[in-house]
């Protein structure tokens, strides 16, 4: 065996290959990076996830379920079942878990305390969190709890389901007053001794039942009177005529008299009515 036969001693020393430098060292030109396109530009590299282009794998296949990925909190939990061993009135946290063998998770990690199980020994547990049913059964069977790294901090008040439940108990209210009053509104309540319930009308009632009130009276209906048909008035001039030549007539016995409208005074007077449309004749030819 020579040395130049021994290649481990070549691996770490790797000759550096030149490109580009003419066609005859097989990577002229292009330098062994093709034509054009991502391969051929500087400071490319492949993705393990890359496939040429088409949708790749990953985004192919459904998703399904949620992690909640670096924001969850990770505990090593122990149940309160498994605290039966400790000595009542002990004090126990998690090295004393640790060293009995109980706890599930990392040594490294906190310690939660949780509630399945029953609890029968008082005992004042201390660790980094306690579930609500853990506490509940702790503090009923006389132990106590102790946050190592401090209470937690009291959730802020849900405002919006606060308003809800306000409205909710108005209108429940709401509800049970129109169920108590009756259809015709408030009840009439009537004292012993006191005055009746007024009716509608606004006065007292007497006795059991209101008198029934009479329809009003409308007023008559007053018939037109029937126009009177006038007989047409004769010129004053004739009137006065006739007089002259009958002269003064005798009452009849038993005979209505009759009056004689007087004529007016003034320019009424003086100028001559027309005759009347009937008495005019027309012209013979």
């Amino acid at each position: 065996m020579q040395l130049h036969d021994v290649r481990t001693a070549d691996l770490g020393h790797k000759k550096k290959t030149r490109v580009g430098r003419g066609p005859g060292s097989g990577i002229g030109k292009t330098c062994g990076r093709g034509l054009k396109g991502a391969t051929a530009r500087s400071g490319w590299t492949m993705k393990a996830s890359y496939e040429g282009g088409q949708m790749p794998m990953f985004r192919r296949l459904p998703k399904r379920g949620f992690r909640n990925g670096p924001f969850r909190h990770l505990f090593a939990v122990v149940n309160v079942g498994d605290l039966a061993g400790f000595a009542a009135g002990s004090t126990v946290g998690p090295d004393e878990l640790r060293a009995a063998g109980v706890l599930q998770g990392g040594g490294h990690l906190p310690v939660k305390v949780l509630g399945e199980g029953p609890l029968a020994v008082a005992l004042n547990l201390k660790a980094d969190a306690f579930s609500k049913s853990a506490l509940e059964k702790i503090q009923k069977a006389g132990g106590k709890a102790e946050w190592l790294g401090g209470a937690p901090k009291k959730a802020a008040p849900d405002f919006k389901k606060l308003e809800a439940e306000k409205k909710a108990k108005a209108a429940d209210k709401g509800k049970g007053k129109e169920e108590k009053k009756p259809e015709g509104g408030k009840p009439a309540k009537q004292a012993e001794g006191g005055k009746p319930p007024k009716a509608e009308g606004g006065k007292p009632a007497k006795g059991d039942a209101p008198k029934e009130r009479k329809p009003p009276r409308l007023p008559k209906a007053q018939a037109p009177k029937p126009p009177q048909a006038q007989a047409p008035k004769e010129p004053l001039a004739e009137v006065h005529r006739q007089e002259k030549a009958v002269g003064p007539q005798e009452p009849q016995v038993g005979a209505p008299e009759q009056v004689v409208a007087e004529a007016p005074k003034g320019p009424e007077a003086e100028a001559p009515k027309p005759a009347p449309e009937a008495e005019q004749k027309p012209p013979q030819q």
